[in-house]
């Protein structure tokens, strides 16, 4: 079986012999196959295979296998840079590839299993690619002391090059590799002072760049097998309907339809070409079997919500004596509900794999995986085949903000199933359309809040009442901490704090979005502050600085923050500025937007400013995209984006005609500042967005005096 890939073949990436190297992971052997999923089918050469993350090819190419998905965030550069400054390599050496589907050997150190989310992946991968590069550099050492006969005391190590000064020998790392392989690795490497770091913060570019730049970068789309199925899955218009009955009389008959199937999913139509496909799943005639559908309005189904705020939740944060202070004498009390809507993950390639068998009966997948042991369990279950038969083939994806990160992989069961059903003699690749990814569930769950908050008569914030209802991504029975995030622990001195979580039965798939809790909590926690601020007389800034106290972190991004855009200086006529600080995945952001009302009474927003403490600044270049994504992705949201269960349940948006993304001349223009740190590196992928949504809602709050109530801002402003 022949693999196509339909872009330029990359066939020196990996090429030659050369050496693997991991640390602090327990003795493993690669077979110097194919199998070992890091390395290109069609690299040359005896391969060293040696523990996990750091090759070394005779050409002197540094390989950094990582076990962390690349989807557009910037792992792969990340990774290579942790690895570089340790081994002291140059950066024109430096190359990515995705490591192997193995969750001992790649798991992720915060999840325990290999896979991509939460922000983690340099976070939890800082020192253990420190050492894995600094391991290397020991053997490399080690192999010139014997090779030259010196000591390796005097041997120095710098942009690639390995050096005796005494005797004039030198080397590159690639003549080294395959003697270095055969050297016994430091049991503890020693790590460089961060005051020495050469390439850590310094600014780069992605390594990927070039390639997705000019198309020769391999996603789930451009892999093409011979005699390959594309094949596309009707699925029902409400949640948790099942097929009655099909009519497929019509699909069969369209040129290239080659068969139809009905899979737990939906109905399966097989073709030759996608046209084929998706015409034939138009022509389909079903009968939905409607018993077990959600059918419930998301009005009604937040009207269900708020009637449980009457009962006992699960108590997430309860200090001081919330109920004597809001009875204080001379109390101002402020009530508040908000809605927030169910929100789809829409990155630019919706869920795709291409699955082939073997002639010895194994199984290949081609698929961007954020938990890709996941997904070789999920066919394994559907296929019946072992797990040591099933290769996940790691490929680039094009975006998830959380998307891909389903546990039990339910996308790759239904590719599975759709495999299974066509009799598994053709290669399948299984697509969703944009309607499907729009359509298809496991969104930001919908949230409803009501917070009180109570100021005395010094003007004093001395009571804060916050209860949250809506569905439990972990599907817990108790307290879901990741619903409550960001309110829970908010940082400011409130002496008298209640916060109850509720969670809710509904018939919709709910998944992690992109910075998850703190979508909705941020947004809840920092417009109504503003608002009590405002009532107490008291500046956005100022007071929050007053509120945060010994909160330095948050001080710090909130006065950078404050100083770059100026506050309390000059704004444009027509214009109105609100702040936000957040602190998520225990990074610290702050933002303020600049305002004004367009010429359809809709929110512009022109400038953001943006301050971030997010430790040792790997690649502040990396950082600063992805603040500035954060802010476009965030601000996307909150203006435009909502999923609506109509009458009866019906799914109501399909495609981005109806869930907005945000336009290039919507994009507001978007300044950085790193807040410098010697900070252990956390994650930068998520924080950018909490705090964008309030920022622009206490701005306009200031423009129009309309507090914001429910999301997306601009339904409200042109209705």
């Amino acid at each position: 079986m022949t693999i196509h890939q339909f872009a330029p073949s990359r066939r020196a990436f990996l090429a030659g012999a050369g050496l693997v190297i991991g640390v602090a992971l327990a003795p493993r052997v690669f077979a110097a196959t194919s199998s070992l999923n890091g390395v290109p089918a069609d690299a040359q050469g005896q391969q060293y295979p040696f523990q996990a993350f750091v090759r070394i090819a005779p050409d002197d190419t540094v390989t950094v296998l990582a076990k962390h998905i690349e989807m557009g965030q910037g792992p792969y550069t990340g990774l290579a840079t942790i690895v570089a400054e340790e081994l002291d390599a140059d950066w024109s050496q430096m190359r990515a590839a995705a490591a192997p589907a193995d969750d001992d050997v790649y798991k992720n150190l915060a999840f325990g299993i290999q896979g991509t989310g939460g922000s983690t992946s340099i976070a939890n991968s800082y020192e253990q690619l420190r050492k894995a590069g600094a391991t290397a550099r020991a053997m490399l050492v080690a192999a010139a002391a014997e090779e030259w006969g010196v000591p390796a005391a005097e041997i120095t190590v710098s942009a690639g090059r390995i050096s005796h000064a005494a005797s004039g020998k030198t080397s590159g790392f690639g003549a080294l590799a395959a003697k270095a392989a055969t050297m016994t690795p430091p049991a503890e490497p020693v790590l460089k002072d961060p005051r020495d770091f050469v390439l850590i913060g310094k600014d780069r570019p992605k390594l990927d760049t070039v390639a997705k730049s000019t198309g020769k970068a391999i996603f789930t789309l451009d892999i093409h097998a011979d005699d390959m199925l594309i094949a596309t899955v009707a699925h029902p218009d409400r949640f948790g309907a099942t097929v009655a009955s099909v009519d497929d009389t019509a699909a069969k008959a369209v040129p290239g339809v080659v068969d139809v199937k009905v899979v737990p999913q939906g109905v399966a139509v097989y073709a030759d070409n996608t046209f084929a496909a998706l015409k034939g799943r138009a022509a389909l005639k079903i009968d939905w079997d409607l018993s077990k559908a959600e059918q419930r309005s998301s009005e009604k189904i937040a009207e269900d919500y708020r009637s449980l705020f009457a009962k006992d939740g699960f108590k997430a944060a309860d200090k001081g004596d919330v109920e004597a202070a809001f009875k204080g004498d001379g109390v101002t009390r402020i009530e508040a509900d908000m809605l927030f809507p169910f929100l789809a993950h829409a990155p630019m390639e919706p869920l795709d794999a291409v699955l082939v068998r073997r002639e010895d009966g194994s199984i290949d997948s081609y698929n961007g995986a954020q938990f890709p042991g996941q997904d070789k369990q999920a066919i394994s279950e559907v296929l019946g085949v072992d797990q040591s038969q099933i290769r996940i083939n790691m490929q680039l994806a094009g975006g998830s903000f959380g998307r891909r990160a389903q546990f039990g992989s339910p996308y790759m069961r239904e590719a599975a199933e759709v495999f299974k059903a066509s009799g598994m003699a053709r290669p399948v690749k299984h697509m969703w359309t944009r309607e499907d990814d729009i359509r298809g569930g496991f969104y930001r769950p919908l949230y409803v809040h009501r917070i009180r908050g109570a100021i005395d008569k010094a003007g004093e914030i001395v009571a804060w009442d916050h209860v949250i209802a809506g569905q439990s991504i972990m599907k817990k029975l108790e307290l879901d901490e990741s619903s409550v995030e960001g309110a829970s622990d908010m940082p400011y001195a409130i002496p008298n704090l209640r916060v109850f979580g509720y969670n809710t039965e509904v018939g919709v798939p709910a998944l992690w979005w992109r910075s998850v809790g703190h979508t909705h909590t941020g947004f809840a926690v920092e417009t109504f502050l503003d608002e009590l601020l405002q009532k107490a007389g008291k500046d956005a800034v100022e007071g929050r600085i007053a509120l945060l106290k010994d909160q330095n972190r948050h001080l710090g991004v909130l006065k950078k923050v404050a100083e770059m855009a100026d506050w309390g200086g000059p704004v444009p006529e027509g214009r109105q500025r609100g702040v936000a600080v957040h602190k998520s995945f225990n990074t610290y952001v702050a933002e303020i937007a600049e305002v004004s009302v367009d010429e359809l009474g809709a929110p512009k927003v022109h400038k953001v400013w943006c301050a971030v403490d997010c430790g040792v600044a790997l690649n502040p270049n990396v950082i600063k995209a992805q603040l500035e994504g954060g802010v476009g992705y965030g601000l996307g949201a909150i203006l435009f984006d909502q999923v609506e269960l109509g009458e009866g349940g019906k799914i109501i948006q399909s495609n981005f005609h109806d869930y907005r993304s945000l336009r290039i001349n919507e994009m507001p223009h978007v300044e950085v500042a790193i807040i410098p740190s010697t900070e252990a590196p956390t994650g930068v992928g998520e924080p950018g967005v909490p705090p964008i949504g309030p920022a622009v809602a206490n701005a306009w709050r200031q423009l129009t005096g309309a507090p914001v109530r429910r999301l997306p801002l601009v339904n409200i402003a042109v209705s």
